[in-house]
């Protein structure tokens, strides 16, 4: 699968833009804030219906217009795909696919597979769980729909249960059989989902340390551990077991909405003593071994987004790094940086060609 080329119309600070690109490597160079970032999330929106760095759709409308519009063509499986987001101001968003319009957009969800590597992923290690579940969710949500609609599905139910822990503190008054209900619904819901992060981390973790060993030469001793309450209780018995907490904090304190996703380095973690280039290279393999995943379970290769990556990273990590995804069973790669003389250096070096844009103040052209 690529992207044979996309079309903006008012997107971010993109008045227009209309670009074809190659099927290997594609780089985008500029000084910050001229918008080359903003060339990948127009990306990752043609392939998860949303932006990578800002869930207010709005909020991507060119300054003083009333409209954005995002379209690309994608060569998937030897087919042509033209993909098509538009959004008008306080409208609904449109997202279309071969110029029909989905009736859900869960539908595309895993269609154009993606990965994004970007300094915001410092939120991966420096944030709340919530971030390490969103990642885990993201990438089984490419490969399976059905996960998807059973989060979905759970989240509901959480939010109903929550809503009555919040009746029962204002009344005094618990409605027990409505309470089994929605624990049924709860159990029933979070086993499946369970099941299937468990198996996701059987598969991930070792394409995760495949990675990162190449990447560093094997220079650290790295993990990642998946906890979840239901690892050591049925979920049944936990919600049982916490109704008195529940109802004392009206919320539900148990269940896999309190999953979690443990980096360590050299048994420690990696949050308070990894470097900034350790957090960096854990992060790529982390997004690397994503990509691998994906390809091994969608049987074809996925976009690889890779901004500002050279940054923090020592020489010999970079080269390791634009050698594996240039040589190592990678597809379409798309590339920002600010110094066009160390992209082509680094390309070079391990004999690889680069298609070069250089982007300045919401202008691209090709170089």
């Amino acid at each position: 699968m690529w992207l044979k080329n996309i079309t903006l119309l008012n997107f971010k600070n993109y008045a227009s833009a209309n670009l074809s690109f190659a099927k290997t490597v594609n780089a985008f160079v500029g000084n910050n804030g001229a918008g080359k970032t903003n060339l990948l999330d127009a990306i990752h929106y043609l392939c998860l219906c949303k932006s990578y760095f800002n869930p207010i759709d709005s909020q991507q409308i060119k300054v003083d217009e009333d409209f954005f519009l995002v379209q690309g063509d994608f060569d998937r499986t030897e087919k042509n795909e033209k993909i098509s987001c538009g959004l008008k101001r306080n409208q609904k968003k449109s997202f279309k696919r071969n110029k029909k319009e989905y009736d859900k957009l869960a539908d595309h969800i895993g269609l154009f597979p993606v990965v994004m590597i970007s300094p915001y992923d410092i939120n991966l290690i420096m944030d709340g769980s919530e971030e390490r579940r969103r990642f885990i969710d993201n990438v089984i949500s490419q490969t399976d729909p059905k996960y998807l609609d059973e989060l979905i599905i759970y989240n509901k139910h959480l939010l109903n249960r929550n809503s009555l822990l919040k009746q029962v503190a204002a009344t005094r008054k618990l409605d027990v059989t409505l309470l089994q209900i929605l624990d049924e619904q709860l159990v029933s819901s979070g086993n499946l989902i369970f099941e299937k992060r468990k198996q996701f981390l059987v598969d991930f973790i070792p394409l995760f340390n495949q990675h990162y060993t190449f990447i560093t030469h094997d220079a650290e001793q790295v993990s990642l551990v998946y906890q979840s309450q239901l690892n050591e209780q049925r979920f049944e018995d936990l919600l049982a077991g916490s109704i008195e907490k529940d109802r004392l904090l009206e919320r539900t304190t148990t269940g896999i909405h309190k999953d979690e996703l443990l980096f360590t380095i050299a048994e420690m973690p990696l949050k308070k003593f990894g470097s900034q280039g350790q957090q960096k290279s854990f992060l790529i393999a982390l997004k690397l071994a994503q990509y691998s995943y994906l390809q091994k379970f969608k049987g074809f290769k996925p976009l690889l987004l890779l901004d500002d990556i050279f940054d923090k990273l020592d020489n010999q990590r970079i080269h390791k790094l634009m050698e594996m995804v240039s040589h190592h069973d990678f597809g379409q790669i798309f590339i920002t940086d600010t110094n066009k003389d160390r992209v082509l250096a680094v390309f070079k070096e391990i004999a690889v060609e680069v298609d070069l844009f250089n982007v300045k103040n919401g202008v691209v052209e090709h170089a």
